[in-house]
């Protein structure tokens, strides 16, 4: 694939049928290997060994409904009671990162109310906290690690 702007982490690729697939760690099973799931794969390795998230404690691509309306998000990092801590949207690296791509997240956090968000596109990376009480987000330099936040 291409390189990210990610510490470099190895992640499991193989040809099916002459077409690219990778290994998803935290759903245990082989996927067809696109721009986004190259990122969300470098992110998830992000998530696990630089800030420290059990793998167990990640969700990937599971749905849930905004305004009535079926939503997948790309990940979520729970703590140990399943209660979200960080919500991820990852882009391909050609998607630039907007406001739509912001405004989908907040969707998605209406739902969620995880306390910490990222977006990415594997080049480039944004995070931020949330304040539910004063309905505003301030952002972040780094994404804090599960031990400080759990």
């Amino acid at each position: 694939m291409f390189a990210l702007n990610f510490p470099a982490f190895e992640i499991k690729v193989k040809l099916k049928q002459n077409k690219p697939y990778v290994f998803d760690v935290v759903r245990k099973k082989w996927l067809f290997l696109t721009p986004e799931e190259w990122v969300r794969s470098h992110c998830i390795q992000y998530l696990h060994h630089h800030k420290e998230f059990p793998l167990s404690l990640l969700r990937v691509e599971q749905q849930l409904s905004v305004y009535g309306q079926p939503k997948r998000f790309d990940i979520v990092a729970c703590n140990a009671a399943q209660k979200p801590l960080v919500l991820v949207e990852c882009k391909a690296p050609q998607v630039p990162i907007n406001q739509a791509v912001f405004d989908q997240l907040a969707h998605y956090n209406l739902v969620l109310k995880s306390p910490y968000c990222m977006v990415t596109n594997g080049l480039n990376h944004y995070y931020c906290s949330m304040n539910f009480e004063n309905q505003s987000l301030q952002f972040l330099e780094s994404l804090p690690s599960y031990t400080a936040i759990k």
